[in-house]
């Protein structure tokens, strides 16, 4: 996709990368709200359903890399094929306003910092959401391809930034739980891979331990954060929160029982 859809030049080449895993429906309406930059390139990691020839119809550079290493270490590999002096790096659940694009480019051509953090408005089931410790949340996604790369973080990774930093106005959209359904699949999803996270950086935990700290995520995503001044809303927020957290040290206490006792049945999955 080079020089971009809009048939603008940047004074600097921008480099979009988006790593998916079947998300064909959410593809196409992010890389269409990115299509005017110089290059995009979509790491897929094995989809089942039609991701990956969805993004392919868009005349988007498409690889295909099916043992998922973890977050972190995928978009690693999407950043290895990034030829830009700046690349964006954006969700597949997320897309980028024409707004968000202006201040991108401005940013490229006056080049004051480094890495750029996005503000990130996260909509849940229908809702933008404000409060509940969502909004502002500001994440680093635009930045100097020379300067960053990613943490090895198997969940929740973040841009290893050498250089100085600044911030945008402009929120990034993101449309992360459309459905309940999508709510549970996530929970599930987020709470192994961050027990396993964990488990191997010699982290310990208890039922108690458990139960006490998804009390905690509760609290404070409803009262500490304002969660009860998003209605319905926050209430299923904090108790998504809450389950979530009390997942991911459950399943840490079941990885360090299986690993006492290699016999046992007992799935941190369940």
């Amino acid at each position: 996709m080079s020089g971009g859809i809009s048939g603008e030049s940047l004074s600097a080449k921008l480099s979009v990368i988006i790593i998916t895993r079947n998300e064909a429906a959410n593809i196409r309406a992010c890389i269409a709200s990115v299509a005017w930059a110089n290059e995009i390139i979509v790491v897929d990691g094995g989809s089942s359903d039609d991701t990956a020839d969805i993004a392919r119809s868009l005349g988007v550079q498409v690889y295909v890399h099916a043992d998922w290493p973890g977050f972190g270490p995928q978009k690693n590999i999407a950043l290895s094929y990034a030829t830009g002096d700046w690349v964006f790096s954006i969700d597949a659940d997320e897309r980028a306003t024409p707004e968000l694009r202006t201040e991108i480019e401005q940013t490229m051509k006056r080049a004051d910092a480094d890495g750029y953090y996005c503000p990130r408005l996260s909509q849940f089931c229908g809702k933008f959401i404000r409060h509940c410790g969502w909004y502002p949340d500001y994440v680093l996604r635009l930045f100097r391809r020379s300067a960053g790369r990613f943490s090895d973080s198997l969940v929740h990774e973040s841009v290893l930034l050498t250089g100085k930093t600044a911030r945008f106005k402009t929120p990034l959209l993101h449309y992360s739980y459309l459905t309940l359904a999508d709510v549970e699949r996530k929970v599930e999803h987020y709470s192994t891979a961050a027990a396993r996270q964990m488990f191997e950086a010699g982290k310990k935990s208890a039922h108690a331990d458990a139960l006490l700290r998804g009390a905690w995520a509760f609290l404070r995503t409803y009262v500490l954060r304002l969660g009860v001044l998003d209605g319905s809303a926050g209430w299923a927020i904090a108790c998504m929160n809450a389950r979530t957290t009390y997942l991911k040290y459950h399943k840490l206490s079941a990885l360090h029982l299986q690993c006492a006792h290699p016999r046992a049945s007992g799935d941190p999955d369940q």
